[in-house]
C-alpha cells in the first residue's frame, strides 16, 4: 500500500454535506493534512474496494495506519497540537468510542437530510467566517461605553466620593490603611493611593475619558483597553456605596477580558483587523451567557409570586429607580399584554442563552432577541450604561458576514491566521481562560442556589480575586417592588418652615414629565431609590449627605438641581417619605400630573449639627 507523505484524509466528493463539513475540517488542520476526494486518489489503492470509500471517510497515515468514519476525524484533529482531546476521548472513556461510531454512522445513511440541516443552521459558511471585524467593531463599542462612564462619574465624583463629599475617598484609604496595613492595597485595588484629592480624582476620570476616546480611535486598542480597565477599577474601589451596580461589575469584566481580544499595535483599522484570540472570545460569550440566564434564574429561584405568576411588569414600569416618561405609557398597557412580555422575557433570558453555543443561525437569531430586549429595557428605563455594555457583548455572538463588505473590505474574507498581530502569548491566554472559567463557576453557583463547596479551591481563589471584580454575580430584580416609597429631603432655617432640596432626575415634582437621563448615571439619585426601600440606619451614606447639607458643601449641593439655601445651610434636615403611583390617563388629562403621592411619614428622625457632629432632635408637628 503506497505511504503518503502527509495525513491524507480520503471522502466523498460528490456529496455536498461532506464537501462543507470537510472544508471546515480543513480549516481546521491546516496543511498538516492532505485531502482528497476518493473519486480522484482510489485508484492509487486497487487493494481497498471503492464500497469502502463510499461507506466512510478513511484517513492514511504516514506510517501505513488506516482508520475510518469517527476515528479518522479524530487522528486528522489531532495533527493539529491541542486538539488530540477527542481522539483521547474515543481511546479511553468507555463507551465514546461505540457512541461516536454509532453517530457516524446515522450521520452517513442520511447525508442527504442533514445537507438541508447543515444549510438550515449554518447557512453558507459550515467554515467559521472569523470574527476579526467583528472583535474590531466590539472593541470601539466598549470604547464608547468606557467613555460614557468616565464621563458620567467625572460630573460627580467630587460630590460623592471628593474630600467635601459624601463619602471621602480619602478617609477610606486611611481606614484601609490603618486596619490592614500593605494588605489593604489588594483589597481595594486602586491608583489612588498615590492620591485621593479632588484633584486626582478629576484626573483619574479625564484620563479615563482620553484612554476611551483613543480606544474608539483604534490607537493602541490593548493599551488602551488596559489602561481604561486598571482606572475604571480604580474609581469603582474608592466610589464605595456608589460604584456597586451590576453594570459596574459587568464593565469591568468585560473590559478585563476584551485586554485578550485587542491587537498588540499602535494603530487598528478595520481592513487589517487580526483575528480575536479564540479563548478571550468564548469567555465573553460565557460572559453573555451567564448575565442574561442568571437573570432569569435569580427571578424564578427568588420564589416572588409576581415574577411566578406573570404580574410583575404591571408593577415594574412604575416603581424602577428612574422611569422615564415613556414607563408612564407603558404602565398602563393592558394586563394581558404585561403577562406576555413577562412571559416573551424569561424566553430571551432563559432560553434564548442556550444558543450562545448553537450552530451559527441558531446563536444570531438568540443576539437579535438579547438586543431586542435589552432596546426595550433602554427605551422604558434609565439604567446608565447597562444596555450599551450588554448591546455590545451581543455582538460578538456574530461572523464577519453579517456586517457590510465595505466596512472591513477582505478583512471578513481572509484566513484570520493571515492577520498577524502581536498579542498576549497564546499559553498566556489559555492558562488565564481556564481559570477564568472557573472562577465565573462560583458566582454562577451562587445564582442556581447550588453548594459552593462543591468548587472546593476555586471559591477560596474566588474569595482571593474579588477586588478585581472579574468573576461577577449577575441577575436584576430577583424581587419585584410593587410600591413605591419616595424620600422628599427638606431643610429648615427654624424647625417650622420646610423647604425641599429638589433632586436633578429623582421622581419628586408631580408635574415634572420624568427625564431620558441614560447613558448617564445619576448615582445619588439612584441610591435615593435604594435607601427608600430601606432602613436609614443601614444607608450610612445618607446620614452623611444630611450632615454634607447641613453643612452646606458646595460639591455635595452640586448633585441637586437647585440649592433651596443659597445664603447659608438651614440648620435642620428631615427626611419625609411619600408613596408615589403613576397618574391615570384622566387625571394627567386634568392637572397635567404624571403622579399622584400620600404622605408615609418621617424617614428618619430630624437632623441637626451639634458641636460639628451629626444629631437627632425631636421635632413638633411632625407628619
Amino acid at each position: 500500500m503506497e505511504t503518503p507523505a502527509k495525513p491524507l484524509f480520503i471522502w466523498d466528493g460528490e456529496c455536498g454535506f461532506c464537501r462543507a463539513w470537510m472544508a471546515r475540517l480543513r480549516r481546521a488542520t491546516g496543511d498538516r493534512v492532505e485531502y482528497a476526494p476518493y473519486q480522484e486518489v482510489a485508484a492509487r489503492f486497487p487493494e481497498v474496494p471503492l464500497e469502502k470509500f463510499r461507506a466512510a471517510a478513511q484517513l492514511i497515515e504516514t506510517d501505513g495506519r488506516w482508520s475510518e468514519g469517527a476515528e479518522a476525524m479524530f487522528r486528522a484533529l489531532a495533527c493539529v497540537p491541542g486538539r488530540g482531546w477527542p481522539l483521547a476521548l474515543y481511546q479511553r472513556m468507555p463507551g465514546f468510542g461505540v457512541a461516536s461510531r454509532w453517530c457516524y454512522s446515522r450521520v452517513a445513511r442520511n447525508r442527504g437530510t442533514l445537507s438541508w440541516v447543515t444549510l438550515a443552521l449554518w447557512g453558507n459558511h459550515v467554515v467559521p467566517p472569523g470574527e476579526a471585524l467583528t472583535a474590531w467593531i466590539f472593541m470601539r463599542l466598549l470604547g464608547v461605553v468606557y467613555a460614557c462612564a468616565f464621563v458620567s462619574m467625572w460630573t460627580q465624583i467630587v460630590g460623592l466620593v471628593g474630600a467635601r463629599g459624601i463619602l471621602p475617598a480619602r478617609e477610606l484609604l486611611e481606614a484601609v490603611r490603618t486596619h490592614y496595613g500593605a494588605a489593604g492595597m489588594w483589597l481595594v485595588p486602586t491608583v489612588s493611593w498615590l492620591g485621593a484629592s479632588d484633584g486626582a480624582l478629576i484626573a483619574l476620570c479625564a484620563a479615563g475619558t482620553a484612554l476611551a476616546a483613543l480606544l474608539i480611535a483604534g490607537i493602541a486598542p490593548a493599551a488602551c483597553a488596559a489602561g481604561a480597565w486598571l482606572l475604571y477599577l480604580s474609581i469603582a474601589s474608592v466610589g464605595q456605596d456608589f460604584m456597586w451596580f451590576q453594570w459596574d461589575s459587568l464593565l469591568l469584566e468585560a473590559g478585563f477580558l476584551a485586554i485578550f481580544i485587542a491587537p498588540w499595535r499602535w494603530t487598528s483599522h478595520p481592513h487589517r483587523a487580526p483575528a480575536p484570540s479564540r479563548a478571550a472570545l468564548w469567555l465573553l460569550r460565557w460572559l453573555v451567557f451567564r448575565l442574561m440566564f442568571s437573570s432569569a434564574a435569580v427571578k424564578l429561584g427568588s420564589g416572588d409570586p409576581a415574577w411566578r405568576h406573570l404580574t410583575a411588569l404591571t408593577f415594574h414600569y412604575e416603581t424602577q429607580p428612574l422611569p422615564p416618561w415613556t414607563a408612564w405609557y407603558a404602565h398602563h398597557l393592558p394586563a394581558a399584554f404585561q403577562r406576555m412580555s413577562a412571559a416573551v422575557m424569561f424566553a430571551v433570558e432563559g432560553l434564548a442563552p442556550f444558543f450562545i453555543f448553537a450552530p451559527r443561525r441558531l446563536r444570531f437569531m438568540a443576539a437579535a432577541a438579547m438586543v431586542m430586549l435589552q432596546v426595550l429595557i433602554l427605551v422604558t428605563g434609565n439604567y446608565g450604561f447597562f444596555n450599551l455594555i450588554s448591546i455590545a457583548l451581543c455582538v460578538l455572538l456574530v461572523d464577519d458576514v453579517m456586517w457590510p463588505s465595505h466596512w472591513g473590505g477582505a478583512a471578513a474574507a481572509r484566513d484570520p491566521r493571515d492577520a498577524g498581530a502581536r498579542r498576549v502569548p497564546r499559553w498566556l491566554v489559555r492558562g488565564a481562560a481556564v481559570a477564568m472559567f472557573a472562577l465565573t463557576l462560583v458566582p454562577l453557583f451562587r445564582v442556581l442556589q447550588l453548594p459552593a463547596a462543591w468548587l472546593g479551591p476555586v471559591r477560596t481563589l474566588h474569595e482571593l480575586v474579588a477586588p478585581l471584580r472579574i468573576a461577577d454575580s449577575y441577575g436584576l430584580f430577583a424581587v419585584m417592588t410593587t410600591r413605591r416609597p419616595e424620600i422628599e429631603v427638606e431643610g429648615s432655617a427654624d424647625g417650622v418652615t420646610w423647604t425641599p432640596y429638589r433632586f436633578a432626575f429623582k421622581i419628586g415634582d408631580l408635574a415634572r414629565r420624568p427625564r431620558f437621563v441614560a447613558p448617564h448615571m445619576p448615582r445619588l439619585d439612584w441610591q435615593m431609590w435604594f435607601a427608600a426601600i430601606g432602613d436609614f440606619r443601614r444607608e450610612t451614606w445618607f446620614l452623611r449627605f444630611c450632615e454634607r447639607l447641613l453643612q452646606g458643601s458646595p460639591p455635595v449641593l452640586a448633585l441637586l438641581e437647585r440649592n433651596p439655601f443659597p445664603q447659608s445651610p438651614p440648620r435642620f434636615v428631615r427626611a419625609v417619605v411619600y408613596d408615589y403611583h403613576f397618574t391615570d390617563a384622566r387625571a394627567r388629562r386634568a392637572s397635567g400630573a404624571w403622579w399622584r403621592r400620600e404622605p408615609l411619614g418621617l424617614y428618619c428622625p430630624v437632623l441637626t449639627l451639634e458641636r460639628g457632629r451629626l444629631a437627632a432632635v425631636r421635632e413638633p408637628g411632625a407628619p
